[in-house]
C-alpha cells in the first residue's frame, strides 16, 4: 500500500450533495460511478476534495463556509475536507451541456455520424471560451488556493471535465505534483481534427501540464501518446511510456479501474436485493439475458435489441424459454441527444416485442428507472451478461456482476469495452457493430455447457478479486511517488 498522503481529489462531481427536506439538511452520496469508485480513498489518504457545487443546498452550504473546504464525514466513518465550488450557472450550461456533454462525450466515445454531426458553430467556440475554459479556470483557482494551504498536497485530477485546469494550476505552481485520471476512451489523433485546432490543442497541452496520466488500458495510452505527438508536438518514449513536452516529462500510465468485492459481497445479501430478487424471479424466462446500462447512446442498447432479434429469427425453438431484461438507467436527459436515443430504445423493443410476443410472453423487459439493488439481483440471476457498447473507458458491470452471479453466467463483451483487454480471454468476445455476430454470441452462451461457463466465470472472479478498487488505488498513488525524470524525452 502506498504511504499515506495529503492528496486533493478534483472531479466534477463530488462524493455528497446536500439537499433541504423536512426542515434539516440531508446529505446523500454524490452520483456517477467516479464518486462510487473514488470513495475509499478516504480511508487511506487525508483527503480534500474540490468538487461542482451541483444543488442549490450545495450553493448554500458553500457560501456558509465562504467557499472554502469544511470537515465532512463519510460513510464508513472517514473524515475529509470538502470543497465545493459555485459556477455561474449559464456558465456551467455551458460547459456541460454544450461541451463536456455531448462535444467531448461524443468525440471520446465515436458517436457522430460525421456527415451530419457536429456543426462546430458560434455557439460551441463561445461554450468552450466562456463555459468549458471558464469553469476549469474556477477549479484551478481552488487548488491553488488548497496548495497555498498545504503545498506539499498531491493533485489528483478526474476526467474530461477537467481537461484544461491542470495548465493553470501548473503555470502558478510549476512544481506541483498532478495527475490526472482519464475515464473515456481516448480516440486517435484523426478523429480529434473534428474539434478546432485551437480547442483539441489546448486539450492536450492541459493534460500534458500533469505528471502522470492514466488510462484504463493500453490501447487509449497508445492513442494519446500518438494524438499529443500529432497535435501539440510532444515526444513519445514508447520504451518508457512516456512524453516529453515543454522540457518535462510525462509519464502515461494503463491501469484498469475496478471494484470493491467485498462490498458487493455484502450487497448481494442485503435485504433489498433479497427482495428484489424475489421479484425478478416471479416473472424470469428459463434463459435469462441481462444488459444493465445508462441509456447512453454509446451503450449500443438499439443495435443489441436487433442482435436479439436476429437470434429470435434463427431459433424459433427458443421462443417463450429465452428473456431479455435490460435494466437501464436513465443519463443526461436535459441533452437533446440523450433523450433522443431514450425514445429509439423504447421504439425498438416495442417494435421487437410487437414482431415476436404471444401468449403473454414478450422477448424483452425493458425497465427505465435507477434501482441499483434490483440491478444486483439481476445481477445473481442472469444466464448471459450482454455488453455490447461502441466503446467504452472500461465497463464495470462486466467486473460486478460475475462477482455475485448464481448461474454460472457467460460474459459477452464488446472488443471495444476497456474491460476487454483485462476479462477477454474468459468472455465471448464481440464487434459492437455486427448484430449478426451478436445473434451467434447469444446463442453460443446459452448452448454452452456448465463446465465452460463455469471455467469462465471463476477466471472473471478470480481476476477482479485479485485486480480490485484498492489495488487500482494503490497504482495511482505509487505513479504519484514515481518521480518523472527532469530531463525532456
Amino acid at each position: 500500500m502506498a504511504a499515506r498522503r495529503n492528496l486533493i481529489v478534483v472531479s466534477n462531481r463530488g462524493p455528497v450533495t446536500y439537499t433541504w427536506s423536512g426542515g434539516e439538511r440531508v446529505a446523500s452520496r454524490g452520483g456517477g460511478g467516479l464518486v462510487t469508485a473514488l470513495r475509499s480513498l478516504t480511508l487511506h489518504h487525508d483527503v480534500t476534495w474540490i468538487a461542482s457545487a451541483m444543488s442549490d443546498e450545495d450553493r448554500v452550504v458553500a457560501m456558509d463556509n465562504d467557499g472554502a473546504a469544511f470537515e465532512e464525514t463519510a460513510r464508513d466513518g472517514s473524515n475529509y475536507r470538502l470543497r465545493l465550488v459555485v459556477h455561474d450557472e449559464q456558465a456551467y450550461d455551458w460547459f456541460y451541456n454544450v461541451i463536456a456533454n455531448p462535444t467531448l462525450w461524443f468525440l471520446q466515445h465515436h458517436l457522430w455520424d460525421l456527415t451530419t454531426a457536429p456543426s462546430i458553430d458560434h455557439g460551441v467556440h463561445h461554450a468552450w471560451l466562456e463555459g468549458y475554459v471558464p469553469v476549469n479556470r474556477a477549479f484551478a483557482e481552488a487548488v491553488i488556493d488548497e496548495l497555498d494551504r498545504d503545498p506539499n498536497a498531491s493533485i489528483f485530477f478526474h476526467d474530461y471535465h477537467l481537461y484544461v485546469a491542470p495548465r493553470f494550476v501548473r503555470d502558478a505552481r510549476p512544481d506541483a505534483r498532478l495527475v490526472h485520471f482519464v475515464h473515456i476512451p481516448w480516440p486517435a489523433a484523426d478523429y480529434w481534427s473534428v474539434l478546432p485546432i485551437e480547442i483539441r490543442r489546448a486539450i492536450h497541452d492541459g493534460v500534458l501540464a500533469n505528471d502522470v496520466v492514466g488510462f484504463h488500458t493500453r490501447r487509449w495510452r497508445r492513442n494519446f501518446m500518438r494524438a499529443a505527438e500529432d497535435i501539440v508536438g510532444a515526444v513519445p518514449d514508447w520504451a518508457h511510456d512516456a512524453l516529453g513536452y515543454e522540457g518535462r516529462r510525462i509519464a502515461a500510465t494503463a491501469a484498469p479501474i475496478s471494484v470493491d468485492p467485498s462490498e458487493f459481497d455484502e450487497l448481494a445479501q442485503s435485504p433489498a436485493v433479497v427482495a428484489a430478487g424475489r421479484k425478478l424471479g416471479q416473472h424470469r424466462p428459463e434463459k435469462l439475458i441481462l444488459r444493465v446500462d445508462r441509456t447512453d447512446p454509446s451503450k449500443n442498447i438499439v443495435r443489441g435489441f436487433r442482435a436479439f432479434e436476429l437470434y429470435l429469427d434463427a431459433h424459433p425453438e427458443m421462443h417463450r424459454r429465452v428473456g431479455l431484461l435490460a435494466l437501464l438507467d436513465p443519463s443526461r436527459q436535459e441533452i437533446p441527444e440523450y433523450a433522443e436515443y431514450v425514445a429509439a430504445i423504447q421504439r425498438e423493443a416495442r417494435r421487437v416485442n410487437d414482431r415476436f410476443q404471444q401468449d403473454g410472453w414478450a422477448p424483452i423487459d425493458l425497465q427505465i428507472s435507477d434501482n441499483f439493488p434490483r440491478a444486483v439481483a439481476a445481477y445473481k440471476d442472469f444466464d448471459v451478461l450482454f455488453v455490447n457498447a461502441i466503446f467504452d473507458g472500461l465497463n464495470l458491470v462486466a467486473k460486478e456482476a460475475p462477482l455475485v452471479n448464481e448461474r454460472d453466467g457467460v460474459l459477452i463483451l464488446s472488443e471495444n469495452a476497456g474491460a476487454h483487454e483485462e476479462l477477454g480471454d474468459w468472455a465471448l468476445s464481440i464487434n459492437p457493430f455486427d448484430v449478426a455476430g451478436q445473434a451467434d454470441a447469444i446463442h453460443r452462451a446459452l448452448e454452452m455447457s456448465v463446465e465452460e461457463r463455469r471455467e469462465r466465470i471463476e477466471a472473471i472472479r478470480a481476476w477482479v478479486r485479485e485486480h480490485d478498487l484498492a489495488a487500482w488505488i494503490d497504482l495511482q498513488m505509487r505513479a504519484l511517488d514515481a518521480r518523472p525524470l527532469e530531463s525532456a524525452v
